[in-house]
C-alpha cells in the first residue's frame, strides 16, 4: 500500500475528529525540494468544509498524524501546506519488496477485453516517410504501454493498396519504366513504385502547363490533362477486374510490400494483423442498410444516404452515394465492425492518425455508438501533430519527403561520428561498433519523436537528438551503460547475509542505519514508476514514459555524483547503493522497451 492510502485514512480521521466534518478527497504532492519533507498535503481545497486559518489546520492535522502513522517522523507547515516527513525505515521496506521483482512497474495481462492499436497504414504508392516514422513509434509504443499495463493488445494496419494514387504509380510505371524491377535497379520495392509517382507528377504538370498554354483555363487543364483520364480509366479497369490491369497491380504492390517490411524490421515495429483496403473498402454498405431500417441513416432524394448529427454539434454527414458507391466513412464503419468480428474479444480500439482528420474520427465513433456497438464506447483517436523540418513541410508528389530508410542511415552515421569524436570504442569489434551506432541513432531518434506530447508538431532536428547530454535517449543509454559497469565490477560475496533495512524473514540482521538524502530521493523517484506506467496507458501518452525516465536518470546521475557507490567502505550501504543502482537500470530497460528503443550493456 503506497504511504498516501494509509494518510488519506488518517487524514480523513483527524478531520472528522478534530472538525467534526467529513472530507472526501485529500489532494497530495511532492514536497518542494526548497523545503523539508517528502509528501505535501494541500490545506487549501479543505477550506471548503473547514472554516479557520489554514496554517493552523495544517499544524493541528500534522500533530495528530504525528502520533496516528507510524512512518510520519516531522513535519512543517508553509502557508496552506503540510509538508510531512516520512521515515527512512517506509523507503527501505519499500525498496526491499521490490528488490527482486525484475517487472517491477508492469503488470502481468489480466484484462478480459483486449484493445486494437491500428498505425501506420501507408499507402503502396511511396516508401515510408518521417511523418509515417512518428505515426509507427506512437502507435507501437501505445500498443506496449498498455500490455504493461495488463492489458491484452492487437496490432493491426490497413493498407491503402487501391485508389487513383496507385494507378498513377502504376501507369508511369508502363509509360516511363521499361521493364524494369526492383531486382534489376538495386532499389527498394517501395523506393522504385515511389519514383514513379513523382514521375507521373512531373509528366502530369508539364500536360498541364502545355493545355494552359494553349488557351484552356487552369482547372479545366488539371482535369483534363491525358495522363490523369489514363490514370482514371485505369482505376475503372482495376474495379472491373481487368486481369492485365490487376496482375500489374499484384506485382508492383508485391514490390512495394517486401520494402515496407525491410523499414519496419529496421525501425523495430510490427503487426498482429494486416487489413488491405482493396479487401473492405466494399464493407459497410450492408451496415448502412440496417441503420436505414433502424432509424439512424435517412435517404434523400436523390438515394444518397445521410446521417444527422446536428443535435451533437456535428453537420451531416453522407455514408453513401446516390449512385450505392461508399465513401470512406462507409469504409471505416464497415472494417471496424470486421475487426471486432475477427477478435472478438475486442473492447476498445485505437486509431493512430494525424490530427488532419480529428473530425472523420468524432464521426466515426458516434455513427458506431448509434449502431449500437458497445465496444464504440471505448474508441480512441490517437491524434498527432505533423513533423517539420528545418527546410519546411514534405510533399510526396514533388519528392520532397524525408525518407524513412534515409534518416535511419542517417541517425546511425551521425551516432558513429559522435561516438567516434568521443574516443571510447577502442575494444570493440567493427560488428560491435556497428550495432551500437544502431541502437543510438535509433534511440536518439524514437527518444526525440515520442517524448513530446502527441497532439504537438515537432521540429525534428536530427544533429539535437543524438546529443549525449540533456534529454536525449543517448543520454539515457549511457546512464544505463555506466550502470551496467557498476554491476559488472560489483562483488557481494562478503554481504550475502545483508538485511536491508531492519528485519528479514523476521530476524534481526545486519542493518543500514538511515539513508542519504539521495538515496531517498532515488527510492522515492522509483515508487512513481507503476503509477506514471498506468497514467501512459489512460492516456495513450508514450511521452509520460519518456519524460518520466529522464528525471529518474537525472535523480540517478545526481546520486552517482553525491555518493560513492563501489568505493563505499561500509559493506551494507554499498550493497544498498549497488542494488539501487541495478533497479534504475532494469527501469531503464523495460521503460525504453515500451518505447521500442535498445539499451546498450556498455558504451
Amino acid at each position: 500500500m503506497q504511504i498516501q492510502d494509509t494518510l488519506l485514512t488518517h487524514i480523513k480521521t483527524a478531520v472528522a475528529a478534530l472538525y467534526g466534518v467529513e472530507l472526501d478527497t485529500v489532494e497530495f504532492q511532492p514536497t518542494r525540494k526548497d523545503f523539508e519533507g517528502d509528501i505535501t498535503v494541500v490545506v487549501f481545497p479543505m477550506l471548503r468544509i473547514i472554516k479557520g486559518n489554514p496554517a493552523q489546520i495544517g499544524e493541528q492535522i500534522g500533530q495528530y498524524l504525528m502520533g496516528s502513522v507510524e512512518n510520519i517522523v516531522g513535519f512543517n507547515v508553509v502557508k496552506g501546506f503540510l509538508n510531512l516527513v516520512v521515515s527512512d525505515t517506509y523507503y527501505l521496506d519499500f525498496f526491499r519488496l521490490i528488490l527482486g521483482e525484475k517487472a517491477f512497474g508492469t503488470v502481468p495481462e489480466h484484462s478480459r477485453d483486449a484493445i486494437l492499436v491500428e498505425y501506420s497504414s501507408p499507402n503502396t504508392n511511396k516508401p515510408l516517410h518521417l511523418g509515417h516514422i512518428r505515426n509507427n513509434l506512437l502507435g507501437y509504443s501505445v500498443a506496449e504501454i498498455l500490455k504493461a499495463s495488463g492489458k491484452k493488445v492487437y496490432k493491426t494496419q490497413i493498407i491503402n493498396d487501391r485508389g487513383i494514387h496507385i494507378c498513377k504509380s502504376m501507369l508511369a510505371w508502363q509509360k516511363f519504366g521499361h521493364g524494369e524491377t526492383p531486382q534489376s535497379t538495386g532499389l527498394k520495392g517501395d523506393k522504385l513504385v515511389g519514383n514513379y509517382y513523382v514521375a507521373f507528377d512531373k509528366a502530369y504538370k508539364s500536360e498541364v502547363a502545355e493545355l494552359v498554354a494553349k488557351g484552356t483555363d487552369q482547372k479545366v487543364a488539371e482535369k483534363k490533362a491525358p495522363l490523369l483520364l489514363e490514370a482514371q480509366e485505369m482505376l475503372l479497369k482495376w474495379e472491373a477486374g481487368d486481369p492485365e490491369v490487376v496482375g500489374l497491380w499484384k506485382t508492383m504492390n508485391d514490390w512495394v510490400y517486401a520494402g515496407f517490411e525491410e523499414t519496419y524490421k529496421n525501425l523495430g515495429v510490427n503487426f498482429d494483423q494486416l487489413y488491405y483496403e482493396s479487401n473492405t473498402y466494399l464493407l459497410g454498405k450492408d451496415v448502412v442498410a440496417d441503420g436505414l431500417e433502424k432509424g439512424v441513416f435517412y435517404k434523400r432524394e436523390d438515394g444518397s444516404v445521410w446521417i444527422d448529427l446536428t443535435e451533437e454539434g456535428l453537420d451531416e454527414k453522407i455514408v453513401l452515394r446516390a449512385d450505392g458507391t461508399a465513401v470512406y466513412m462507409t469504409q471505416d464503419i464497415g472494417t471496424a465492425i470486421q475487426r471486432a468480428k475477427d477478435f472478438p474479444d475486442i473492447g476498445g480500439m485505437v486509431y493512430t492518425v494525424g490530427n488532419e482528420q480529428d473530425y472523420h474520427f468524432k464521426v466515426l465513433f458516434l455513427i458506431l455508438k448509434k449502431l449500437g456497438y458497445s465496444w464504440a464506447e471505448h474508441l480512441y483517436h490517437l491524434s498527432y501533430g505533423m513533423v517539420d523540418l528545418p527546410s519546411g513541410k514534405m510533399k510526396s508528389r514533388e519528392g520532397t519527403v524525408v525518407d524513412a530508410d534515409d534518416l535511419m542511415k542517417d541517425m546511425t552515421a551521425t551516432a558513429e561520428a559522435i561516438s567516434k569524436e568521443l574516443g571510447k570504442l577502442e575494444d570493440y569489434s567493427e560488428a560491435e561498433k556497428q550495432e551500437l551506432y544502431h541502437i543510438i541513432g535509433l534511440g536518439a531518434l524514437k527518444y526525440y519523436i515520442l517524448k513530446v506530447d502527441p497532439k504537438k508538431r515537432i521540429l525534428f532536428d536530427p544533429q539535437e537528438s543524438v546529443d549525449f547530454q540533456g534529454n536525449t535517449g543517448p543520454f539515457i543509454q549511457y546512464t544505463y551503460a555506466r550502470i551496467q559497469s557498476i554491476l559488472r565490477k560489483a562483488e557481494f560475496n562478503d554481504v550475502a547475509t545483508v538485511t536491508l533495512g531492519t528485519r528479514q524473514n523476521g530476524k534481526v540482521g545486519q542493518t543500514i542505519e538511515g539513508l542519504h538524502a539521495k538515496e531517498k530521493e532515488l527510492i522515492k523517484q522509483i515508487q512513481l514508476f507503476p503509477e506514471t506506467v498506468q497514467l501512459a496507458a489512460e492516456n495513450f501518452s508514450p511521452a509520460l514514459i519518456a519524460n518520466y525516465t529522464y528525471d529518474l536518470v537525472k535523480e540517478f546521475n545526481s546520486f552517482y555524483q553525491n555518493v560513492s557507490i563501489l568505493g563505499e567502505a561500509d559493506t551494507s550501504k554499498r550493497w544498498l547503493r549497488v542494488r539501487l543502482s541495478q533497479k534504475v537500470g532494469e527501469i531503464i530497460r523495460s521503460a525504453f522497451k515500451m518505447l521500442g528503443i535498445g539499451v546498450p550493456e556498455r558504451m
